[in-house]
């Protein structure tokens, strides 16, 4: 991503990146179709992740929506996805269409905010439905203003949830609880979320960009790589076994010890002042 040593603004049909002080704000920018994503559309904020994760001079991301609105999830007014070419006795739609699908969009897209090497603050800035809502709650810390509302809404529409969201939501707030918000598919305001630990944090809606920016700003201020290691033990935790889990500590602690913001945390440590970290 090429940008400004201080700012970067780039903007997309759909998608806002602005970089300021070392933080990506990435912004859904679609407010008159509810910030609801084209195929297109989703596939480039999948592409701003993997953009930003690579990318040195970003070091935390605030993730949030334009207007009133976070994400309603898929635009299904807008063009599908663009089938392969087939032989002209085929069927408009084969077996592995939709698994194929499913697993190159919102899975994608999801799994870009949880494989992003930086932390993830999203700003739960208005309704947020279907794959919008999983797309919210991938973040590593979530902020949802006092007005907005959380839609698991696939049972509404007699499908079932995508975007991962049957393997977020059990790991935040358990199996009963999560089958509950999906079977019902009832609006879920931003007091519930916080009670039963879907977010961190309820904000004013007037506060809320302030509190994100605040909250990323401490974050690139952190040492990136020990966040970005942690963050990935953290998100291996419910599927490894102990010597696993044990073992990729071990390993990942080698090799964050020798990256040059360890060094600097111990110097800093040992001369009794505040570290600099700079994020390799």
């Amino acid at each position: 991503m090429s940008r400004d040593p201080d700012q970067e603004h780039e903007t997309g049909d759909a998608v806002e990146v602005e970089v300021v002080d070392a933080v990506a704000h990435v912004r859904i920018n679609r407010p008159a179709a509810g910030n609801a994503l084209t195929p297109a559309d989703r596939d480039r904020l999948a592409g701003v992740f993997d953009d930003v994760s690579a990318d040195l001079g970003v070091r935390a991301v605030v993730l949030t929506g334009t207007g009133d609105t976070f994400c309603t999830g898929a635009d299904l007014r807008g063009l599908g996805e663009q089938a392969a070419a087939r032989p002209d006795e085929a069927p408009k739609r084969a077996v592995g269409d939709a698994s194929r699908m499913i697993r190159r969009g919102w899975q994608r897209l999801v799994g870009s905010v949880q494989d992003c090497e930086k932390p993830v603050v999203a700003a739960v800035n208005g309704t947020a439905a279907g794959g919008g809502a999983h797309h919210a709650l991938a973040g590593d810390l979530v902020l949802m203003a006092a007005s907005a509302r959380l839609i698991h809404v696939f049972v509404r529409r007699g499908i079932i949830p995508d975007a991962g969201g049957a393997y977020l939501l059990p790991r935040m707030i358990g199996l009963h609880r999560a089958k509950e918000l999906m079977f019902l598919g009832d609006d879920v305001g931003a007091a519930e979320a916080e009670r039963i630990g879907l977010v961190n944090k309820v904000v004013a809606d007037a506060g809320l960009a302030a509190e994100a920016a605040a909250l990323a700003a401490r974050l690139a201020a952190g040492p990136t790589r020990a966040i970005a290691a942690t963050k990935a033990l953290l998100n291996r935790s419910f599927e490894s076994d102990r010597m696993t889990a044990f073992g990729e500590e071990a390993w990942l602690q080698e090799l964050v010890n020798g990256s040059a913001d360890a060094a600097e945390g111990m110097r800093a440590f040992a001369e009794r002042r505040p570290p600099s970290f700079r994020g390799w």
